[in-house]
């Protein structure tokens, strides 16, 4: 049971995949790992089975030359494929941000995504096991900023946003059907599905392996059953496997 941040070029990968190859019980497993950390691969997944999602352009170097072309408008944001915790995610307001942030950010990465910009105050993190949910949070926003984290704020307790866990009963129906929907489509892990409101409009935002249950945040509703549940999946696994 990896609680580590997962990415393909880092030793959780290598853990996994190694895991796997021994028959072990692998959460977080290989392909989970491989499909959620390509953001651009979450796009196409989620356009091919017609899930809402925030209109998406896939930006090459051929876009420095010319100006902002297909339906998006400015503002926008600009992710590298494979962002985690609002690292690589750029904002731009004009032409002149657009151009210089995508010029950096094509040093990192051939391919770009770049989204339409929906603000809200808070986002849906829908935590799901075994294709079940198994929490809801409301992460709010960072004090003054757009994100849920602000890295850049120099007091700490303003890097992040304040939190709301409620029981998935609890929660908008619409909202945890669209979070399932979106994690059958990478497997059958430990995800935890980020999905923006804007008025009616529900769009998921991505689907994460490894998602936080960090102590008095994620766990508030279920508290120690959540790791019960953890434990249950588990165990179910060991005793597929063997028979």
């Amino acid at each position: 049971f990896i609680r580590e941040t997962t990415a393909v070029d880092h030793p959780t990968y290598q853990l996994s995949r190694l895991a796997h190859a021994e028959g072990l019980v692998v959460i977080d497993d290989p392909w989970s790992i491989l499909r959620c950390a390509n953001k651009i691969y979450l796009a196409e997944s989620l356009a091919k089975a017609k899930l809402p999602a925030p209109h998406t352009e896939i930006l090459t170097h051929a876009d420095l030359e010319g100006n902002l072309h297909g339906d998006l408008s400015f503002p926008l944001v600009l992710k590298v494929p494979d962002a985690a915790f609002s690292l690589g995610v750029r904002k731009v307001d004009n032409e002149e941000q657009f151009h210089a942030e995508l010029e950096g950010m094509l040093k990192e990465s051939d391919l770009i995504l770049a989204q339409e910009f929906a603000a809200s105050d808070f986002d849906w993190r829908v935590g799901v096991l075994d294709q079940k949910a198994l929490f809801v949070c409301k992460y709010y926003m960072a004090h003054g900023h757009w994100q849920i984290y602000n890295w850049k704020a120099e007091a700490p307790g303003r890097q992040t946003g304040k939190h709301e866990t409620m029981h998935v009963e609890f929660a908008p129906e619409a909202v945890v059907d669209l979070a399932l929907k979106a994690t059958k489509l990478i497997g059958d892990g430990f995800y935890g599905v980020d999905i923006k409101q804007v008025g009616d409009r529900l769009m998921v935002i991505e689907v994460n392996d490894n998602p936080n249950v960090d102590a008095g945040v994620e766990d508030a509703a279920l508290g120690q059953e959540l790791y019960r549940r953890v434990a249950r999946s588990l165990r179910r696994r060991i005793e597929l496997a063997r028979a």
